[in-house]
Parts: C-alpha cells; sequence; structure tokens
C-alpha cells in the first residue's frame, strides 16, 4: 500500500513517534527539554493507546518500545548487563488498583501484597559498577541497553563512596540510583549562572544531567550533585535477600545513601496512604520529585512477575499532579503595586496546573522578559509548586508565529502617567507618583496615618478603604479637610468617634520634619533614613532641591536611595500634594535661631553674621564636629550636612573632601577655621 492512501491513523502514529523521538532527543541527551514532562506522558501514552488500537502499524522501534535514548557520542558507550527498564506511570487512583489486581493474580494471592514506596526522584539515573569494593565503572541509563561511560563525573559525585569497605562486600556488585539536586543548591547555581550571564537551567533534573553529563570534569565538581540509590543489579557471589527493603538496608550498610522516604506498605490502600503522604508534603521535602514508585517487596515474585519490552510488571509509578504545563500568551499587561512596584503579568489561556487553573503568570520584571524573549502569542511552560506565584519557565521557541514582536516595557505609569523610575541595575520598576498615584493610593494614606508617621489615632484601615471608596480623600491632604459631619455619616461611625477623630487629625498638624518625610512614603526611606534627612538638610525645601549627588555624600544613602528620593520630589503630582499638606497646616518645629544660653559670646545676636544662615562642616577642625555644630546652632544658623546652591557658608578644616569642590564650583563662601571663630567671636572664647 502506498504510504499516501494509509488511513489518517497511520499518519498520527507516524507523525507522534517523531514527535516522541524529537523529545526524547532534547531530554536525555541535550539535557534541554521543550515541553514539560507530563506533556510528554501524555504524547507517549497516545502513542501507545494507537498502537495498541491498530496492531498492524506497531514495530519493534518504535519509541514504546524503547527506553530513554541513545547516548551521545561525547562519551565511551556501556552495555548494561542488565537492561535498565523505565517504569510505567499512573495518573490515577483507578490505575493503582488495579496495577494492585494484576500482580495478586500474577503471584496468585489472596492476601494484601507488600511493596516498597519510594520518591520518585526528578534527576538521572545512574548504574555504578563496583569490583572488590572499588568504583570501575558509573553509566548512564541511555536508552536501557546502553548508557555513557561517566565513570570520571561520578569519581567526583561519589567522592569517599568510591570505595566500599567491609567482609561482605562481593567481588562483583552493581548498583542503581539517581543523582539529583537540591532545590537551594539549585537556586545558587542558577543565580550564579544569572550573574554571569549564562543560560539559566530550567529545573533541578536538567541542572543534574546537564552538570553530570560535562566532559569537562571540573564543571561536575564546581555543582552540587548527590546521589539516592534504589536498587541492586548483578551482584555476584551468594548475597541472596528476600525483599527488595532486605537489599535496600544493606546498599545503606555499605556506606551508599539510600533515601528516608523508603516504606513498607501493603495493598493499593496502603500505596494510596503513602501517595497522599508525599503528595501533601512535597513542597517541605529539599528534593524534587515528580511522584512515587511502587515495587513489590518480594524478590522472589519480582522475579515470577518479569518485565515487558519496557517496564517491570512488579514495579509502577504513580505521578504527581503537574506543576508545569503548556499554554499560550494572550496579553501582557502591567500591574502597579500598593508601593508602586511596576510588575508585567502574562495573561495566559487558562489551564490546569499544580492542583488550581492558572490564567496568570508573573514576569517579575523587564530584565526577566528579556531572558526568556516572550512575546504575545507564544507557546510556554508554566509552573506552580504549592503556594508558589505562577511564573513561567520557558518559551517553546519552535512554536513560535511568525508574526510575534518584541514586548517593550513602558517608560511610564499606565495608571497615573509619573514617570517609572528603576533601581538595581534597572531590574526594579517603580511608579514614581507615590502621592498621586491611584493604585497606591489606599496603600500611602494607611503608611501615611500610621503611629510612627502622622500618628493619626482612629484612622485605620478599614475607614480609609470606604473614604477612598466614597471619593471622599484622593490625596493625604483631603484627610485634613475632613470635618465631623462627613466621618459621622459613614457606616458605622458615631458622632463621637468622629469627633474624636477629627481631634487626632488636627492634633497630627504639629510633626517633626523627621515623623513628615517618613510619612511621604518614598520608597526605602525608612524612619533612620528619615531621621538622617531631616538632620542632614533641617529644611523641607533643601531635602526637595538636593541632587542625587548631594543625597549620597549623606550618611548611610546610596545610589539607589538617593535616585528614589530624586525621583519622588521631582514629580509634579508629588510637590502639589506636599504643598496642599503645608496649606492645610502641617507643621513642625524650627531650629531655635536665638541661643537660651546666656551671654558666652561676645558678638551679639543681632550683629551675628551667622544668624538665619545655612552652614555646612566639612574636614577636620581642632574643636570637636558636635562643638563646633553647637555654636553655630548658639549664634542662630542652621548645619546641615550637604552642600548645594541655598547653602551660605562652608566650613572647611584639614582633610577637606567633595564639599569643598562643591562649594567652590557653586560659589559658595569657603571659611577656614580662623575665619569661622573670628566671624562667631569665639576666638575671644578660646584664648581665655
Amino acid at each position: 500500500m502506498n504510504h499516501s492512501t494509509r488511513p489518517e491513523v497511520y499518519h498520527q502514529i507516524i507523525s507522534l513517534r517523531e514527535q516522541v523521538e524529537y523529545h526524547n532527543h532534547r531530554y536525555y541527551i541535550l539535557d534541554d527539554p521543550e515541553i514539560p514532562d507530563r506533556d510528554f506522558d501524555f504524547m507517549l501514552g497516545e502513542l501507545e493507546s494507537l498502537e495498541l488500537a491498530h496492531p498492524e502499524y506497531a514495530t519493534s522501534n518504535s519509541p514504546t518500545n524503547k527506553v530513554g535514548a541513545l547516548p551521545s557520542r561525547g562519551f565511551g558507550t556501556v552495555i548494561h548487563a542488565t537492561p535498565m527498564k523505565s517504569l510505567g506511570n499512573a495518573f490515577s487512583e483507578r490505575e493503582i488498583q488495579d496495577f494492585d489486581r494484576r500482580v495478586r493474580e500474577l503471584v496468585g494471592s489472596d492476601n494484601p501484597v507488600d511493596y516498597i514506596a519510594e520518591p520518585k526522584f526528578d534527576g538521572l539515573a545512574v548504574s555504578l559498577c563496583y569490583e572488590k569494593g572499588w568504583l570501575v565503572q558509573a553509566a548512564t541509563r541511555g536508552d536501557g541497553t546502553q548508557g555513557e561511560n561517566i565513570t570520571q563525573n561520578m569519581r567526583i559525585v561519589l567522592k569517599d563512596m568510591t570505595l566500599i569497605q567491609g567482609n561482605a562486600v562481593p567481588a562483583k556488585l552493581e548498583v542503581r540510583g539517581e543523582v539529583i539536586m537540591l532545590r537551594k543548591d539549585f537556586d545558587a547555581l542558577n543565580e550564579a549562572q544569572r550573574q554571569s550571564g549564562q543560560k539559566l537551567f530550567a529545573n533541578p533534573r536538567n541542572a543534574a544531567a546537564g552538570s553530570l553529563r560535562q566532559l569537562d570534569p571540573a564543571i561536575t565538581a564546581s555543582r552540587p550533585l548527590r546521589i539516592f540509590c534504589y536498587a541492586l543489579g548483578d551482584v555476584s557471589g551468594n548475597h541472596e535477600f528476600k525483599t527488595h527493603a532486605d537489599s535496600l538496608e544493606w546498599i545503606r550498610s555499605s556506606g551508599l545513601p539510600v533515601s528516608d522516604q523508603i516504606e513498607t506498605v501493603q495493598g493499593a490502600e496502603g500505596c494510596l496512604g503513602y501517595y497522599h503522604k508525599m503528595l501533601k508534603n512535597r513542597d517541605n521535602y529539599p528534593f524534587e520529585m515528580d511522584g512515587v514508585v511502587y515495587k513489590v517487596a518480594n524478590l522472589d515474585w519480582q522475579e515470577q512477575l518479569g518485565f515487558t519490552a519496557k517496564a517491570p510488571r512488579w514495579a509502577i509509578a504513580y505521578k504527581f499532579p503537574a506543576q508545569e504545563v503548556t499554554t499560550r500568551v494572550e496579553a501582557i499587561d502591567i500591574q502597579v503595586g500598593r508601593t508602586g512596584a511596576i510588575t508585567p503579568v502574562a495573561r495566559l489561556i487558562p489551564v490546569f496546573v499544580g492542583g488550581v487553573t492558572v490564567s496568570n503568570a508573573t514576569l517579575h520584571n523587564r530584565n526577566e522578559i528579556r531572558r526568556l524573549d516572550i512575546r504575545v502569542g507564544d507557546s510556554v511552560i508554566v509552573r506552580r509548586a504549592g503556594d508558589v506565584i505562577p511564573e513561567i519557565v520557558s518559551v517553546i521557541q519552535s512554536r513560535r508565529p511568525d508574526n510575534t514582536v518584541e514586548y517593550a516595557f513602558p517608560e511610564q505609569c499606565p495608571v497615573c502617567n509619573s514617570r517609572i523610575v528603576y533601581q538595581g541595575e534597572e531590574v526594579i520598576a517603580r511608579c514614581s507618583g507615590g502621592l498621586y498615584c491611584h493604585a497606591q493610593k489606599v496603600q500611602s494614606i494607611i503608611h501615611f496615618v500610621s503611629r510612627k508617621a502622622m500618628d493619626i489615632d482612629g484612622m485605620g484601615k478599614k475607614i480609609v478603604e470606604q473614604l477612598v471608596s466614597e471619593g471622599q480623600v484622593n490625596t493625604v491632604a483631603d484627610l485634613y479637610r475632613l470635618d465631623v459631619g462627613t466621618l459621622s455619616s459613614m457606616e458605622g461611625k458615631a458622632e463621637k468617634s468622629a469627633n474624636n477623630l477629627v481631634e487626632a487629625i488636627d492634633n497630627s498638624r504639629t510633626t517633626t520634619l523627621a515623623r513628615f518625610i517618613y510619612a511621604l512614603g518614598i520608597p526605602q526611606v525608612g524612619e533612620t533614613t528619615a531621621e538622617t534627612l531631616a538632620e542632614t538638610f533641617a529644611d523641607l525645601d533643601f531635602l526637595m532641591d538636593a541632587g542625587e549627588a548631594q543625597l549620597v555624600e549623606v550618611p548611610d544613602i546610596g545610589p539607589v536611595v538617593s535616585g528614589n528620593i530624586v525621583a519622588f520630589f521631582g514629580q509634579p503630582h508629588n510637590q502639589e500634594v506636599i504643598h496642599d499638606l503645608l496649606e492645610q497646616g502641617i507643621n513642625w518645629p524650627r531650629e531655635e535661631l536665638v541661643s537660651e544660653t546666656s551671654g558666652e559670646f561676645s558678638t551679639s545676636m543681632e550683629s551675628n553674621p551667622f544668624r538665619g544662615k545655612t552652614v555646612v562642616l566639612t574636614g577636620t577642625l581642632s574643636i570637636t564636629r558636635d562643638q563646633a555644630k553647637s555654636m553655630l546652632k548658639q549664634a542662630g544658623a542652621k548645619v546641615i550636612g550637604s552642600v548645594s546652591k541655598r547653602t551660605d557658608y562652608v566650613i572647611a578644616g584639614e582633610q577637606v573632601g567633595s564639599k569643598a569642590a562643591k562649594a567652590r564650583s557653586l560659589e559658595v563662601p569657603l571659611l577656614d577655621e580662623a575665619q569661622f571663630l573670628e566671624m562667631l567671636g569665639e576666638h575671644e572664647l578660646t584664648s581665655q
């Protein structure tokens, strides 16, 4: 029959075989899978079903009859003495019950069967061959018949476990296990990859496989790999075990690691109980697992049950619900958080993953979009583990439509149109319209009235939300326009409590400069920073006029915070709200211009040249900095820490720095210590 005249099902089978072979190669050889495991399992399952339904199209070289893929040519080839079979998969309780029923029927048991239940590690299966206790060969599973010779790299992973000692060590021994990478080690590796600008690994399994299958052993040595052993292969001598548990205990006693999560369970009920326990605690374990494995405990029964072409009849894997699935990006939107944080969000075709239906996934920031090269219309892999917010792991480039375009990150807030500013090498984006932006409104007001800010007692979250929703308060300045009538008309607000709240609002009008700065909610300006700014600049106008170069000179303020401050005060919206607040009577005590100290100085306050002036101290003086500051304050001066065009004098001692240079550039008068004392009249006091 001509292929073109074959039924549609034939072409469907051929297409599925090609897809399965392609994805096998990406998974086992390239360590770079393009689709999630669950998608591959369903694809393989569909092929198996079609071949069973149409045996006339079945062939011995179908991927349904093979394990994994042929080894890479980069390594030598190892022929396994006993084939390394894969496991059949189950995705429902019914399938586990059917598996248990088949086992009981085949071994002729009316009693519950004992099974060894163990985690299904998501790593790379390996075979370890020892002779007289020494590791002589290690290999990957490959296609089940032959694998890659990774002996040198496994010696690095095993370290002192390359030698097994003891009287009971057989002349020849094969142990099988799974090489994995713990979650914390995977996160650290990916962070290092990110810092060095290298490609990130999609998951711990890919990282472990890619690290072990390195032609350069130095790379393997730099990666934190671990192994858990789960079975014996060929063993010479009289080592006969009755149960699989006995063999695992012998492996453990020989010094090789075996999982602590392995248990013996009875029947289908015991299997399902173990599954639900492991699924519930899945995210609490330090390693990734994609399901659990059940093995008939009785080794004689294992031999009796035997194998299919691909898998043992005495074992099965019960897969966990998918944590990674494939879907498509329909749009990319921008969300503005309560603190102004700008977060891109992918709108997805809804898909069930990790136990819930997901229609949105965070894209984190602009750099993440660039790294993924994600575009509207892309097919993507979405991951959700436990309570973690769903995120896009990768883009399936081979499925990208021809008409996609690169995503352009916005430069202005989509809510209030204020400028978007960046922090930390342009990774974190924020809207700079803090006091004005509607998206930040409720949270900025709650912060403004909090105890450590303006301290408006009785103004809680619920009241703020109600005032905003009813349009009574649009900015923090509107709080000071509230009256008893407005507040008492609110749901659940009595006249007495309304009176108390109006009184608290009125009392908050008098505050301190530090509290006011903190209340403004400038990103990363907390209480301590606000106090430092108030002490340094002494006047709000000076602070609002300060540039980044001046701000970074302030103790404990770096370029990120200084950038936030400049961006905040540079927004006309924020300036309007601050002006409105001052119009509403917000005030704080100014520094005393006249000293309460009785006449220590010969110069009268009226004629003192420093009265009402703004002064900056720099360099080393013969008196302490605190003494000089005290003298100036008593003379009626304001002492600040940064030079600007509003500065009247800079007093320079020895070893001056950038402040003196700044003064010269702004043509601010520079005084040395002698000039300072002469103008102050202190020379008479210090000479006595």
